[in-house]
């Protein structure tokens, strides 16, 4: 899917996605700074990946990410969600988290998670809410 606005672009076409980019951002993120080049390529490989790019250059280049794991059914994690720093405040998560949230293979799931450190106000915005049973939930967590 392919979504135009103002000169950016979200695209679905994992074809298409910059994972030099991509590693070189997310290894300045507080959630995945050790993660190998190597492994961020393969979590795009098996993921819904919507990419933002800036169609204003002669050749385009990737600005954002929104990483989705789904079984397309009753179950998505919304990751690796980011803009670049040079492209923040023109609107464009709240464009990304728009159309995540609207993609027809997403908007009926029964459950949509996520976690963030300093995005709440963000994602309520689309709908996610605190754990209701947060007492129900468990993780294997290797740091």
């Amino acid at each position: 899917m392919r979504y135009v606005r103002d000169g950016y672009v979200i695209d679905t076409d994992g074809e298409r996605l910059e994972s030099p980019t991509i590693h070189a951002y997310l290894s300045r993120s507080y959630w995945a700074e050790h993660r190998s080049l190597a492994v961020v390529e393969k979590s795009l490989k098996h993921s819904l990946n919507f990419g933002l790019y800036d169609q204003s250059q002669v050749k385009p280049h990737q600005v954002g990410l929104a990483r989705v794991i789904t079984d397309y059914a009753t179950f998505a994690y919304l990751c690796d969600v980011y803009i670049l720093e040079t492209h923040q405040g023109k609107g464009l998560g709240k464009w990304l988290m728009e159309t995540v949230t609207s993609h027809p293979e997403l908007s009926s799931l029964r459950r949509f998670m996520l976690i963030t450190r300093d995005a709440h106000g963000l994602y309520r915005q689309y709908g996610f809410k605190d754990l209701a049973s947060p007492e129900r939930w468990m993780e294997i967590y290797r740091a």
